[in-house]
Order: C-alpha cells, then sequence, then structure tokens
C-alpha cells in the first residue's frame, strides 16, 4: 500500500538521496504527477501500474500530439519513480524498466516555439486586405485552441463566444467541448469579422465564421495551402500542416504543468 504522501517521499528521495538540482526535481515530480492523474482518471491505484498500462500512458501522449522531447522527460522521470517504488519495497519489480524513449527516425509530431508561429502569424497576414487579415485569424485560433482543421472551416457564429473568450466546439462523435480562445486570436478575430471587405456569404453559408473568396465556408485545402505558404514565407523549414498547431498547443500546455486529462478536454 503506497502512503498518501508518496509524492512527498519521492521528492525527498530525489533531492536529498540521489542529489539532484531543484529544477530537476521539480521536472521529475511533475512527470510522474501526469502519470498519477492518467492512473486517476481511469481508476487505477498506484500498485496497479504495469508495463502495458504504461505503455498505454505513452501511447496518450502521442495521440495528444506531444513532442518526442517532452516525451523522452516524461519517461525519465517516470523510470527514477519506478526505481523508486522498486528500491521502497512498494513494487515487486520495476514496471518502467523496458520503457524506451522515443527512437530517432521514427515519425513523431512536428511541434512548433512560439516564435515559430508568430513569425508564421506576421507572414499569413502580409498579403494585407481582408484575406490577410482572415488567414491572421485562422492560425490565431489554431495555435489558440488546438482545433482540428475540420472544426475549424465549420466553426460557425452560433459556437462562437468572443466576448465570453472561448469557442464552442463541435467534434468527433457529435461530442461538444468548451475551449478557451486567447486575447490575441479575440482581436485577431474581431478584426476580421469587422472588415468592411469581408465576403457576403452565399445564401446557406451565412453562419460560418471563416469564409473564401466566394463567401461559402472556407475549405480544408485552403487552409492546408495558406499554413504552408505562410511557414515558407516565415523561413519555418519544419514540415507543417495545420494539425502542427494542435500538436503545439498539446506540447506546450504539457510543459506549463497541465495534467493529461485536462488537455484531453480542451483538444
Amino acid at each position: 500500500m503506497l502512503p498518501d504522501d508518496i509524492r512527498t517521499q519521492f521528492l525527498s528521495h530525489l533531492r536529498f538521496e540521489l542529489g539532484l538540482s531543484e529544477n530537476t526535481c521539480e521536472a521529475y515530480l511533475s512527470d510522474v504527477d501526469k502519470l498519477l492523474s492518467y492512473m486517476d482518471v481511469e481508476g487505477l491505484s498506484i500498485e496497479a501500474i504495469d508495463y502495458p498500462r504504461l505503455q498505454h500512458f505513452i501511447a496518450t501522449l502521442h495521440d495528444l500530439g506531444i513532442g518526442p522531447t517532452s516525451i523522452s522527460r516524461i519517461i525519465s522521470g517516470i523510470r527514477s519513480f519506478g526505481r523508486y517504488l522498486l528500491l521502497e519495497g512498494y513494487v515487486d519489480s520495476d514496471p518502467t524498466a523496458l520503457l524506451e524513449v522515443p527512437r530517432k527516425g521514427r515519425y513523431l509530431p512536428t511541434v512548433l516555439t512560439t516564435a515559430e508561429v508568430d513569425r508564421i502569424i506576421e507572414a499569413a497576414g502580409s498579403k494585407g486586405g481582408v484575406e490577410g487579415q482572415r488567414n491572421r485569424a485562422i492560425i490565431e485560433v489554431l495555435f489558440s485552441c488546438g482545433l482540428r482543421v475540420s472544426e475549424l472551416c465549420h466553426l460557425t457564429f452560433p459556437d462562437l463566444f468572443l466576448d465570453e473568450g472561448y469557442l464552442r466546439v463541435q467534434g468527433k462523435g457529435s461530442k461538444q467541448r468548451l475551449v478557451p480562445l486567447s486575447d490575441s486570436a479575440i482581436a485577431e478575430v474581431t478584426r476580421y469579422l469587422r472588415d468592411p471587405d469581408r465576403a457576403t456569404p452565399k445564401r446557406g453559408q451565412e453562419d460560418y465564421v471563416f469564409l473564401s473568396r466566394r463567401g461559402q465556408a472556407i475549405s480544408r485545402i485552403t487552409v492546408f495551402v495558406m499554413v504552408r505558404e505562410a511557414a515558407e514565407m516565415a523561413g519555418v523549414t519544419k514540415k507543417i500542416s495545420p494539425h502542427t498547431f494542435r500538436h503545439s498547443v498539446a506540447t506546450a500546455l504539457l510543459e506549463g504543468g497541465a495534467n493529461l486529462q485536462a488537455i484531453q478536454l480542451l483538444l
């Protein structure tokens, strides 16, 4: 049976027995917290942790688009926790011993830095006019909310709450979720919607937020092409797509201390 203060004991082990730096200790503890949160969501105790469940945990990180560097660091923290549980006799064998860090050459999601996103936004708006403003707004929303490109294309006014600062997203399987908007995303979308040159929507297209030049809901291919052209203009050499922003949001949230359950609810 694990004691209630297992986190405190593990932190003391890292600090005083292993002599790790304070930053490393806090990083490892944050990684273990992510695992504990996952186990709690799955309704499992730490005593029930085993290699297959750890594999599922890592797969969940991949599915959320967490970058390889972040996953490698999380695995390091979890391995340290596994060794501690074995050392203290809480488990009979270390379930983390077989965990592997992501290998080079294996496909892993591309992740953008905030600086790269800022450059892409500037490049997207370089066309000027309403189209440039629309493109800026689209990338701000993709990065702010981590939307799938289909969710962005189908975003409608009844699901847009700019004054309250959030979107209602109609996701896969008819599932709805509420996603907060950043201040910069709100500002860019507001500018786009107030632009007098915004396309007049065709009949049946009035509810869509982002419109093509012809007044129809913007298409997936238009967004894909726009994002790649903006990235090239910004000098970003990574191979990216609209989905890259979703991966980048997940990684930023994780590294900012958000737990997996919160990230899953948002994305």
